[in-house]
């Protein structure tokens, strides 16, 4: 049981090392970013979408070669990929060279992330597959809240020029995880052989709900973006937030991120995936929308309650994907669903630096990013029951 408890923590902490390190982090050193190098908000938003459409393109990638290798040797390559980009980040003095280094980070995201929460319910009873599954979030929250402290710390040290070291010490953590992997890290599985369909689809409609989760997944890619990769602009520059508290803020939404996942596939577990999902949309724009008042302690109370829903509502398509699939389907179907999810998430950062630069603000971001949440919770009501 320890050895299915170090792998999970180590696949807990690759997904943090992809997800909260190499996507998530821009979000919070986006103000400094900009300033720094003395683009716009639109430009901003362009560097973020190269590492959202590399994501997309990666998902292509895992659906692809998990119809024909195995999980484990997708997400070492996903490490790989994700370290070398963080790298490359610390190393960038241009919007171009930034974007770059996202992009490989995006590949490498796309090959963690989907055989990740496989590789981990596997190493768990039966019982506990579902817990591993929601500790695959809380690795991300756990990561998320790390670059907080970091960035808001070296940040005051070193003013905006300073998220360059940031990056570097995230790369260094990346090694770090991706030596333990390769050292600890066992996955039993069958040779795959093919029979994913172009880009996982066929896998995909084999599930049940198939369609309803698709356009669920989807408009979760879309609506978090806009808040996480625009939290920290739109409290300094709307709000008139010092750089300290919105840090402060981030921090908190990433602790909360730890706990969101096995939270609400608790919840899951007694009330069955969809349930979880309509409570987890319906309560976005509620978040949203204490945020956009921008008093201090309600909207720190936001941050934690959208920390919950940044763990939780992935945490439940997955858990929906890996009970309605046998593991021959798996990765060439979450595979599929992240698709669609990584074509919201390329469009939604321009659509949001742009609409920031069209009104002046972040007012109207952070609005679209609610009505996307109801439109997610009347498409989460559509699943099928559990127990049908």
């Amino acid at each position: 049981m320890l050895t299915g408890w170090t792998i999970v923590t180590l696949i807990a902490l690759s997904a943090a090392v992809a997800q909260a390190f190499g996507r998530f982090s821009y979000g919070l050193l986006l103000p400094a970013v900009r300033d720094d190098l003395g683009i716009s908000n639109t430009m901003a938003g362009l560097v973020g979408a190269a590492n959202v459409g590399a994501y997309l393109l990666g998902t292509m990638f895992v659906a692809w070669a998990t119809s024909r290798y195995r999980l484990l040797g997708v997400l070492r390559l996903g490490l790989v990929l994700s370290t070398t980009g963080l790298l490359a980040a610390s190393f960038a003095n241009s919007p171009y060279g930034l974007a770059t280094a996202l992009f490989i980070a995006g590949i490498g995201g796309a090959c963690v992330w989907i055989p990740a929460p496989m590789i981990a319910a596997d190493a768990l009873p039966p019982a506990q597959r579902g817990l591993a599954i929601g500790l695959m979030g809380s690795g991300i929250g756990l990561g998320v809240a790390f670059v907080s402290v970091l960035g808001g710390s070296v940040r005051a040290s070193q003013g905006d020029q300073g998220w360059t070291s940031v990056y570097f010490i995230m790369a260094l953590a990346g090694l770090t995880v991706l030596l333990g992997v390769l050292a600890a890290v066992r996955h039993q599985q069958a040779a795959p052989s093919g029979g994913g369909g172009f880009g996982g689809f066929g896998a995909l409609k084999r599930m049940r709900g198939w369609l309803p989760l698709l356009f669920a997944y989807t408009c979760f890619g879309f609506m978090y973006l806009l808040v996480m990769g625009f939290l920290t602009t739109r409290l300094e520059d709307d709000s008139y937030w010092t750089n300290v508290d919105a840090a402060f803020a981030f921090t908190l939404m990433g602790f909360a991120m730890i706990f969101g996942g096995p939270l609400f596939v608790a919840i899951a577990n007694r009330f069955g995936p969809r349930s979880a999902l309509a409570m987890a949309f319906g309560l976005w724009p509620v978040f949203i929308a204490v945020v956009l008042t921008g008093h201090y302690v309600p909207t720190l109370v936001a941050c934690i309650g959208l920390g919950f829903l940044f763990s939780g509502l992935p945490s439940l398509i997955t858990l929906y994907v890996v009970e309605n699939t046998a593991i021959e389907d798996y990765g060439p179907s979450f595979a599929a669903a992240t698709l669609a999810f990584g074509l919201a998430q390329t469009i939604s950062p321009p659509i949001g630096g742009f609409l920031a630069d069209l009104t002046g603000s972040f007012m109207a971001v952070f609005l679209l990013s609610g009505f996307i949440g109801v439109l997610g919770l009347l498409t989460s009501l559509q699943l099928p029951k559990r127990n049908q």
